[in-house]
C-alpha cells in the first residue's frame, strides 16, 4: 500500500503479524498473571503503608515515608535487577516470575499508598465524629464508613496504576519472564522485522488497557450507588 509515496507494506507486514500473533499471544497469560499479582500485593501493602503514613506516631510514620520515597525514586527496572540478579549473591534465589511479581508489587505499593492516603484525607472529618458518636471503634469506622467512600475516590488513579503495571510488565522480559514483550523480541530476532512485531505488540496492549478502562467505569458506577 502506498500513500504519497510511503510504502506501508515495508512498514507493517500484516501477513507476518497474523502468522506470529498466536505465538506472541502465548505470553498474554503471563503478562496478566504478573500484573494481577503485582497489583493485588500492591493494594494490600499500599493500604497498610497509607495507614502508617497517616499515623500520629513517628515510629510508624517515618519508616513508611522512607519506604514510599525510596520506591518512588527507584526505577522498576533497576529493582527487578536487584531482585533477580542481586539477591542470589546473598543466598536468596527467586524465579523470574517471583521476582517480577514481587518487584511490581513492592514498587506499585508506594504509589498506591499515596493514592490511598489522599483518598482517606479527602473524607470529611465530620464522618469520623459521627462514627465516634455512634460508639464505633477505629476499625469499624474505617471498614463501614471511611473506606467505602475513599475507595470511590481512589478507583480512577488506582486503575491508572494497574494500567501502568500491565504495560510495565514488558520490563520483565529482561529477566526472562515469557510475557508478551519477551515473546515479541523472540519473533523480532527471528524474522528481522522488529517494526512489525513492535507495532503488533503495541496493538495488543492497547485493547487490554481499553478493557481495564471499561472496568474502571463499571467500578465507579457500582461504588457511586452506595454513596
Amino acid at each position: 500500500m502506498n500513500f504519497n509515496g510511503f510504502d506501508f507494506g515495508g512498514f507493517f507486514d500484516i501477513e507476518l503479524a497474523l502468522e506470529n500473533l498466536p505465538f506472541i499471544l502465548g505470553g498474554l497469560p503471563m503478562t496478566l498473571l504478573v500484573a494481577i499479582i503485582g497489583m493485588g500485593s500492591g493494594l494490600v501493602l499500599g493500604l497498610f503503608l497509607a495507614l502508617l503514613r497517616g499515623s500520629e506516631k513517628r515510629i510508624l510514620r517515618w519508616p513508611a515515608r522512607i519506604y514510599i520515597s525510596f520506591m518512588r525514586g527507584t526505577p522498576t527496572l533497576v529493582f527487578l535487577f536487584i531482585l533477580y540478579f542481586g539477591l542470589p549473591m546473598v543466598g536468596i534465589k527467586l524465579t523470574a516470575l517471583m521476582a517480577a511479581s514481587l518487584g511490581f508489587g513492592l514498587s506499585s505499593a508506594a504509589f498506591i499508598a499515596e493514592i490511598n492516603r489522599a483518598a482517606l484525607n479527602s473524607i470529611d472529618k465530620g464522618q469520623w465524629e459521627s462514627a465516634k458518636a455512634l460508639n464505633l471503634t477505629y476499625w469499624q469506622t474505617m471498614r463501614k464508613v471511611i473506606l467505602p467512600q475513599a475507595t470511590r475516590i481512589a478507583v480512577p488513579p488506582l486503575t491508572n496504576v494497574f494500567m501502568d503495571i500491565v504495560k510495565g510488565t514488558s520490563l520483565a522480559a529482561v529477566i526472562t519472564v515469557p510475557e508478551l514483550f519477551q515473546k515479541t523480541q523472540i519473533v523480532a530476532g527471528r524474522t528481522y522485522d522488529a517494526m512489525t512485531m513492535y507495532i503488533l505488540v503495541a496493538l495488543i496492549y492497547w485493547p487490554i488497557c481499553i478493557i481495564i478502562g471499561f472496568m474502571q467505569d463499571r467500578l465507579e458506577n457500582r461504588f457511586s450507588k452506595f454513596l
